[in-house]
């Protein structure tokens, strides 16, 4: 067989992905033809694609010695370059290559990618283009103009990109893993979760793929699916730090706390400056009743990135868990820096008061910024406020606006979205137990500090009628978008053995699950008030109806508390910051028991405590 017949058939071996062959017969060529330039230039090509990259250079270079004029010698000697980070060879070569050719649209493609790689996106993007315009229907051209359209924040362009990408080439992996990630970006969920799994079929042994599906899974509120997917990822790629990063979230999302430890753990192994798994391990902790290992973890994020506000506020609420409010509601503030942050201030208001100056003979604005239960919560300052001598005016949503209006010392209230009134100072609630200094001993916890507005009395007084056995408010689920309810609600059913009892038990809920509908239209003892309960107001005109609340960890419980009433919260294992560690009562209201699940998501244990004392509660309140 003569050389050009060697290197037809070395070129054949090449592009049918036969690199060994290839390789063996090009240096065939080479003992025949020393310096043979094809046969160099492709074996340094075979090098490169072998990721052998100062062998390609040098390969190439001989080439180039012998057919100085070669351009796809020359662009591809700058692949090889680029993959040896020696970027501006990269770029020196493929100028040198277009110069000899134009009209050479992988030339202008790698080019591209080199200036891509220094930052000039405008720069790379040109020459897409132009690698385009003179091969309109190579799949990789468009997929790198998505790369670069990424880049530059233009999302719909990179969408556009990798789909045409995908058209052309229906197989094209990384074009379909970058649009997944496009799409996620933008909020495509659906066509998120389509790509990543079009990948993990093409490439089932990318453990990128697995892990990204997997993290859309979880966007999706699929954690036991998205859990499989991780392990998939790991299964392949044991030492991923993303994907035990990420397994800890869902477990962590699905209760199993101790597992949870464990995959952050790996995570941090495998990435010990990683300061967002030092974070992730700190709320696991913390959420196995163990704060001061998560404050470690949170001090350990910190140290790595001292900026991390999600860090600093979850130390807050570890300090706070431990019942440290000196050192923890400064670091409460860091909420104001956190990517979901709330709303530090009515606009136009400036800073806001952090007990800095005296507030006699002023006027406080104090402005709800989270969720209802948090305004509700913190409406115990007024009076406080207004014994200092502040003209107390509070800014609250709607559903608040009447009941907020009971609370001692409130001179006027106003609601979301109305003019504001005329006021020297302003405090978001969240920030009046820092402003004001409160301490565990210190929480004003003098109740009922809100009231139902008598009208409501009087209609539910008049609408439930004479009580013919003891009134038992119940809820057992809250907001779904709430971003701890799955750990926080349970289903009626759950519930089934209280209703049993001889109560006259009433929802407190104004919305329901489709999940519970059954039992509660199929049980007699269980009234629903759902069309009833327009706002807070209403809604305490019911409790003060009844002898005793039952409740999840819902705005409903901080109402009741206020209210006086006697109130049972059911939680979770990993409670909330607020109800403290280990307590059966709170600090923040007199009125209230604590029943604690003893493991996570354990709410049978917590229903035949309830059940029992409940049980205990009738026969004496019967007897009275």
């Amino acid at each position: 067989m003569d050389a050009k017949t060697l290197l037809n058939d070395a070129i054949a071996l090449h592009q049918a992905g036969r690199l060994d062959d290839a390789e063996a017969r090009y240096r065939q060529v080479l003992a025949r033809v020393p310096g043979q330039p094809d046969a160099l230039h492709f074996l340094g090509l075979a090098a490169h694609q072998r990721g052998r990259h100062e062998e390609a250079v040098t390969l190439m270079d001989q080439a180039l010695a012998q057919s100085p004029k070669y351009p796809a010698c020359l662009s591809n000697r700058g692949n090889a370059l680029l993959a040896l980070g020696r970027v501006e060879e990269a770029l020196a070569a493929f100028r040198a290559a277009l110069r000899l050719k134009r009209d050479f649209p992988d030339a202008h493609r790698n080019l591209g990618n080199a200036l891509l790689r220094t930052g000039a996106v405008d720069e790379a993007i040109a020459s897409y283009r132009r690698a385009l315009q003179l091969e309109p229907n190579g799949p990789e051209h468009h997929y790198n103009m998505g790369r670069a359209c990424t880049v530059a924040g233009r999302h719909d362009d990179a969408l556009r990109s990798y789909r045409r990408a995908v058209t052309l080439r229906p197989d094209y992996a990384d074009a379909l893993f970058n649009l997944g990630n496009v799409q996620q970006l933008v909020g495509d969920a659906a066509g998120a979760l389509d790509s990543y799994r079009q990948v993990t079929m093409l490439r089932p042994g990318d453990p990128a793929a697995w892990n990204n599906l997997g993290a859309q899974l979880e966007l999706g509120d699929r954690p036991a699916e998205a859990i499989d997917c991780y392990r998939r990822a790991l299964a392949l790629r044991p030492g991923f730090a993303e994907a035990h990063n990420n397994l800890g979230n869902a477990l962590l999302m699905l209760g199993h706390t101790r597992e949870a430890i464990a995959s952050y753990r790996e995570a941090i192994a495998a990435n010990p400056r990683w300061a967002a798994a030092h974070n992730n391990l700190g709320n696991a902790l913390q959420a196995a009743g163990q704060p001061d290992e998560a404050l470690a973890a949170h001090d350990a994020a910190l140290s790595l990135d001292p900026d991390f506000a999600d860090a600093r506020w979850n130390k807050a609420v570890a300090l706070l868990l431990k019942g440290d409010f000196a050192a923890g509601w400064p670091l409460f503030e860091a909420r104001f820096d956190l990517p979901r942050r709330p709303p530090a201030a009515p606009p136009g208001a400036g800073p806001a008061w952090r007990g800095e100056e005296p507030v006699a003979g002023r006027t406080i604005l104090l402005h709800h910024e989270q969720g209802f239960g948090d305004t509700l919560q913190m409406l115990r300052y007024a009076p406080v406020l207004a014994a200092r001598g502040a003209r107390v005016v509070v800014l609250v949503p709607p559903p608040l606006l009447r009941v907020a209006a009971t609370a001692p010392g409130v001179a006027a209230v106003t609601g979301q979205g109305n003019d504001l009134p005329a006021f020297d100072l302003h405090c978001p609630f969240m920030s009046l137990p820092l402003a004001l200094g409160t301490t565990l001993d210190s929480i004003p916890a003098d109740v009922p500090y809100l009231a139902a507005p008598a009208d409501d009395q009087a209609e539910w007084a008049a609408r439930l009628g004479p009580r013919s056995r003891p009134r038992v408010g119940l809820v057992w689920s809250g907001s779904t978008v709430h971003r701890n309810d799955r750990h926080r609600s349970l289903p009626l059913a759950t519930l089934a053995p209280l209703l049993a009892l001889p109560a006259e038990f009433h929802s407190l809920q104004t919305e329901y699950r489709e999940r519970d509908l059954p039992l509660l239209a199929g049980n007699a003892s269980l009234f629903d008030h759902a069309g009833e309960l327009g706002d807070f107001a209403a809604t305490a005109g019911l409790v003060g109806q009844l002898d005793l609340v039952i409740t999840v960890d819902t705005a409903v419980a901080h109402l009741a508390g206020a209210l006086g009433r006697p109130v049972w919260l059911l939680l979770p294992e990993s409670g909330d910051y607020r109800w403290l560690l280990g307590r059966h009562d709170t600090p923040w209201y007199p009125t209230m028991r604590l029943y604690r699940q003893p493991a996570a998501n354990d709410w049978d244990s917590v229903v035949v405590e309830v059940r029992a004392a409940l049980g205990a509660w009738l026969e004496a309140a019967t007897a009275d």
